[in-house]
Formats: structure tokens, C-alpha cells, sequence
């Protein structure tokens, strides 16, 4: 029998976020669809301990390496704190990674998020392992990150993008060669599994919108509760509109005041962290993304698969992309209070137009496990021309 070829995913992180699901999906389809390749997941830090019970039941490995629990002694919110944790990261990682891949010599190390530790060691040291770089998010690129990164590409199999805009992003700077440089689309829909979740009970007593996502600046959400504020106090017959926040995050007391001093507790609820959102999406009036900045947008895939109509910012890269207003969602620009109140009656009033759940239904096909996997397949093979 011939061995399998081997792909180790690195992917630290400090909180619940959409990436460590794309991790898991990726690492999934090579499980589901190949016979050439076995995924593992380094687990450093314990970062992938929430998961332990969906990956059993998926088959797939972990490689810890800290026995305790070191991710729940993190400071976590905060950019001071979370780089002081970054770190810490890479100080007690510094090692271990390196004696792991020298020693299990896999065919692919894929890094995301917390880069700069494999990429330093990449620059430093010469594996037999292929290293490839999945941008998650669009990168600021500090004189820093873009001095390791430009001596890193060098060497570097190749480097994914997740939207296309990330793309020309990265081909504009000059910083990796044209044929490293690839589009690869997450693995955000296991469909089985989701209309499997979407079925299951919430206590909903009345009409809601919802909003998903961590409470943090990058989501916008304080402005949201501004916009929404202002809708009601516009055009008093929708006071008793509900939205629902689904999320934890740094900014959850400025948010939970704003609420309370505009008597906005019967309108606006905090959910905190939905372990399944499915059902949410699914009971939803509509979707609303406020976010100043998404790449791609998770949760507007995972809105678009349970029908749920969709009001987003215009932002960039990713729902600008996936967004085309008054095709598959309506739009608004990002962070433009004016342009919310004008098109958020439009939104309500599009909520019965199916074309534009259709529309999406079609687009978002390209985020499936399958198609993800059948990508990535070629990418590793050098079959991918973009």
C-alpha cells in the first residue's frame, strides 16, 4: 500500500472564530473525498479543544502538544493583550513546531492567522515540507509583516486568497510570484450538517432580524444599534422591530450601555455565543452584516444557504463581492448612517422577493466542502491556473 501524504494545518487562536471552522471543514473534505492525503490539525495550545467532540465524530487527528488547557490563561480581548498572547504564542511555540515538522517531515504545513512563526522558520531553516499561507481576512500589511513576507514568498509553495478582490490585493504588491498566488474559496458549507442543525427548536415568539458575529470594532455592531435607534425614532409604527446580536467580544458592555440608556432593551437582545446559529438564520426575518471589514463573510454564506434574505455594508473585500445589490441582497454603504435609513425600508420590503434568496442560493455554491476541496487538490498538484 502506498502511503498517504500528509497535511498539517496550523491555526492558532485566541476566541470563537470562523476561520477555526474552515480549518476543520478543509482538513474534513481531504477525510471525505481523497485517498492520497491525511489531514492533522496541530493543536499547541488547546485552541481546538471546543471542537474535540465534532472532530472525533469526523475522524480527524490533532497533534497537541501542552497537555493544560494554556489557551484559557490568555488575555484575549484588547490589541495590547491579545499581541502579548501572540507572544506567548510564538516564544513556546518556537520549538515544538520546529522539531514537528523536521521530525513527521509532512508533505504540507498550511498556516493561517498566527503566521509569523512558521513563516520566520521558513526563512530561517530548510524543510522538505511545502508551506502554503491561507490569507483569512484582509491583511495590513506594517513594514514589518511585509519585510517577513517578502522574503518568506520565496520560498513559499504558495499563497490562497479567499476572495478575488484579496487577490488582485496581493498581486498589486508585488510580493509573491504570479503562479504561488491563488484564489481558494473557504469551506464554509457542509450542507448535510447544517440542514440538519437548522431544524432543531429556539424560542422565537415574534418576528426578529439577526446580526452574528464577535463584539468587536470590525463588526460594527455599536453602530448598528445606532442605526437601528434611529429607524425606530424615524418611523415610529416599527417600534417594536427585534434584532438579535449573536456574539461575545470586547465591546459587549459599550454596547449593552448604548441599549440601556436609549431604552433599546425590548428592540435589541444580546445572545451571547450561539453554539448552532442554524436555526436563527432559519427563523430570521432577514440577515444584517454591519461590518466595517470581511473576507469573505462567513456568516453571509451560511445566511445565504438557509434562505435568509440579506441587508450588508458594502464593505470590503468579501461582501462586496459576494453581495450584488438588488441581485442576491440589498446593500448600504459601509458605515454611512444615511445610507442605512435609505436602504434598510427597501430591505424590509424586498423580504418576499425570492429571486434574491435564489440568486444566492446559486452564487454560493463555491463555498462547499467539495468545491473547496477540488480546488485545493489542484493547487497542491500545481493544476490550478488562475
Amino acid at each position: 500500500m502506498i502511503p498517504k501524504k500528509r497535511i498539517f494545518y496550523w491555526s492558532p487562536h485566541l476566541t470563537h472564530i470562523a476561520t477555526s471552522r474552515a480549518v476543520i471543514n478543509s482538513a474534513y473534505s481531504f477525510k471525505k473525498y481523497s485517498k492520497e492525503y491525511e489531514c492533522s490539525i496541530i493543536n499547541f495550545f488547546g485552541e481546538f479543544n471546543k471542537h474535540h467532540e465534532e472532530l472525533n465524530t469526523k475522524g480527524i487527528k490533532t497533534l497537541n502538544f501542552f497537555n493544560s488547557n494554556i489557551i484559557k490563561y490568555l488575555p484575549i480581548y484588547g490589541k495590547v493583550k491579545s499581541r502579548l498572547s501572540f507572544l506567548i504564542f510564538f516564544i513556546l511555540g518556537f520549538f515544538p513546531l520546529l522539531s514537528l515538522i523536521k521530525k513527521k517531515k509532512p508533505n504540507f504545513v498550511i498556516i493561517h492567522l498566527i503566521t509569523s512563526l512558521p513563516l520566520i522558520q521558513l526563512i530561517l531553516f530548510n524543510f522538505e515540507t511545502k508551506f502554503i499561507l491561507r490569507i483569512s481576512g484582509l491583511p495590513r500589511l506594517g513594514l514589518i509583516r511585509t519585510f517577513i513576507w517578502k522574503i518568506a514568498f520565496k520560498k513559499i509553495y504558495a499563497v490562497t486568497c479567499p476572495t478575488k478582490n484579496t487577490y488582485n490585493y496581493i498581486k498589486s504588491l508585488n510580493i509573491v510570484e504570479k503562479y504561488k498566488l491563488k484564489v481558494l474559496y473557504d469551506p464554509i458549507l457542509e450542507v448535510n450538517k447544517i440542514n440538519k442543525d437548522k431544524k432543531k427548536k429556539i424560542d422565537k415568539k415574534e418576528d426578529f432580524f439577526l446580526a452574528v458575529g464577535r463584539l468587536t470594532k470590525q463588526k460594527n455592531f455599536l453602530f448598528l444599534c445606532k442605526a437601528i435607534n434611529k429607524f425606530i425614532n424615524l418611523f415610529p409604527e416599527n417600534k417594536k422591530i427585534k434584532l438579535f446580536i449573536a456574539g461575545e467580544g470586547e465591546q459587549k458592555s459599550s454596547i449593552q450601555n448604548f441599549l440601556t440608556k436609549n431604552n433599546l432593551e425590548n428592540n435589541i437582545y444580546l445572545l451571547g455565543h450561539q453554539k448552532n446559529i442554524f436555526p436563527y438564520f432559519k427563523n430570521a426575518k432577514g440577515f444584517i452584516l454591519s461590518s466595517l471589514w470581511e473576507d469573505p463573510g462567513f456568516v453571509l454564506i451560511e445566511a445565504g444557504i438557509c434562505r435568509t434574505p440579506i441587508f450588508s455594508s458594502d464593505a470590503l473585500p468579501g461582501p462586496k463581492e459576494i453581495i450584488q445589490n438588488n441581485f442576491n441582497g440589498i446593500l448600504f454603504k459601509n458605515n454611512n448612517l444615511d445610507s442605512f435609513l435609505e436602504k434598510f425600508p427597501i430591505f424590509i420590503n424586498s423580504l418576499n422577493n425570492n429571486n434574491l434568496r435564489i440568486n444566492n442560493l446559486k452564487y454560493i455554491k463555491k463555498f462547499t466542502i467539495f468545491n473547496h476541496y477540488n480546488t485545493f487538490l489542484k493547487i497542491l498538484d500545481r493544476r490550478l491556473e488562475t
